[in-house]
C-alpha cells in the first residue's frame, strides 16, 4: 500500500525556506491530488496553516534560537504525494484523519500567535 506524504514548509520574511514532511497511512486509496485539493481548500490563501494546531511538528528557524522580526506563525502546505516511506506521524493517522482534523480545525479558524511569545513560553517551561 502506498502512503501519503505530506510535505510543508516555513518560510521567513526573508524567503528563508525550512521544509518538513509527515507520512501517513492510506488505507483508503486516496490519490495524492485529491489530498492535495481538499487540503488547499481549507488551509487559508498560498496554503499557509498553524502546524501546532494540526499536531504537526513546527519547522521554525527559531526553535533553537531567537525569533527574529523575519519571523511569523505560519506553515506552508506544498504537495501531497504518494510514498513507499514508512509512517512518521507520530499520532498514527491515517491521511483521512489527518484531513479531517484539518476540515475541524479550519471551521474553527486558524489561531494566529506571536513566536517571539511562544519561544519565551518554551524557555519557561
Amino acid at each position: 500500500m502506498n502512503n501519503i506524504k505530506v510535505i510543508y514548509l516555513y518560510r521567513d520574511a526573508g524567503n528563508y525556506k525550512k521544509w518538513a514532511e509527515v507520512v501517513f497511512s492510506n488505507p483508503e486509496r486516496l490519490a495524492p491530488e485529491a489530498v492535495t485539493k481538499t487540503l488547499r481548500d481549507a488551509f487559508l490563501p498560498d496554503g499557509l496553516f498553524i502546524a501546532h494546531q494540526v499536531r504537526l511538528p513546527e519547522a521554525f528557524f527559531f526553535s533553537e534560537g531567537e525569533a527574529t522580526s523575519d519571523d511569523h506563525c505560519f506553515h506552508e502546505f506544498a504537495v501531497a504525494e504518494l510514498t513507499l516511506e514508512v509512517t512518521n506521524d507520530s499520532h498514527t493517522r491515517s491521511i483521512s484523519q489527518f484531513i479531517t482534523e484539518v476540515e475541524r480545525e479550519a471551521r474553527r479558524g486558524w489561531v494566529a500567535f506571536d513566536p517571539h511569545d511562544k519561544l519565551l513560553q518554551r524557555i519557561q517551561d
